[in-house]
């Protein structure tokens, strides 16, 4: 793109990221609407607003040969959303990407694999993290996002803030996982976070002001999947209900 039509979308681009914003979107939805828009982009190399309509039909064809229909689903209501709200211009041509109903269930991993998990996991605050949201049911984003405040030690329960439909609730908080928490904390004493952002000294992790990166928990726990050689396609949290109580002996 010339130097015209790169600044015509960068204003689309950051308009797009507002009305998101200001819409309520999470951050991960946020993140992924403004992945497709990029992805586009690069693609034909030039600002979406100028696609032609055979165009699209042939990058959602090209798309599908190279993405799983989960990618195009999402890339289909990210473009969607930015020619509605931010071009302001007719989008029905999005129905043509029709992604299939697809009604799987998800690999459950048992106790036992569980317990294998965590005990083959050294990092200290990976595998609290496992601990955490294997045994209160939590989502990835719901344990990274756990703040000390959140912790009610004497009702043995956790404020879990802003989940799945954006929603607050109370799930149950096991001894085990207390003490664990405690364990942790007492290692960074962050003010805030029970899971800070690990990068730089000591005293950098102490005053981290964001938690760790979501990105590098998933790295991470995908090594230790692979090496305890569990096959099982499960993206660490197996269900939203609290799992039944696991007993490490080197918890």
């Amino acid at each position: 793109m010339d130097k015209v039509e790169t600044n015509r979308f960068s204003e689309l681009y950051q308009r797009h990221l507002r009305l998101l914003k200001l819409q309520g979107k999470s951050e991960k939805t946020i993140d992924a609407y403004a992945r497709a828009v990029r992805r586009i982009c690069e693609h034909f190399d030039c600002c979406p607003d100028q696609l032609t309509l055979k165009q699209r039909e042939q990058y959602f064809a090209d798309l599908v040969e190279s993405h799983s229909w989960s990618t195009v689903k999402i890339d289909r209501n990210g473009l969607q959303f930015f020619w509605k709200h931010v071009l302001e211009r007719d989008w029905q041509w999005v129905n043509i990407v029709k992604v299939p109903r697809v009604h799987s269930l998800p690999d459950i991993l048992t106790i036992d694999e569980v317990e294998q998990l965590i005990g083959a996991t050294r990092n200290l605050r990976y595998r609290v993290f496992l601990l955490a949201t294997y045994s209160m049911g939590l989502r990835l984003g719901e344990t990274l996002s756990l703040q000390v405040g959140d912790i009610d030690g004497k009702r043995k329960q956790v404020h879990v803030r802003r989940g799945k439909g954006h929603k607050d609730r109370f799930v149950p908080l096991p001894d085990l996982t207390y003490q664990a928490l405690r364990a942790l904390w007492a290692k960074h004493h962050n003010p805030c976070w029970l899971f800070p952002n690990a990068v730089g000294s000591p005293e950098r992790i102490r005053t981290a002001t964001t938690h760790m990166d979501r990105g590098g928990t998933q790295a991470a726990m995908k090594v230790v999947v692979a090496q305890c050689g569990i096959k099982k396609k499960s993206r660490f949290t197996p269900c939203a209900t609290v799992s039944p109580p696991i007993c490490l002996n080197r918890a």
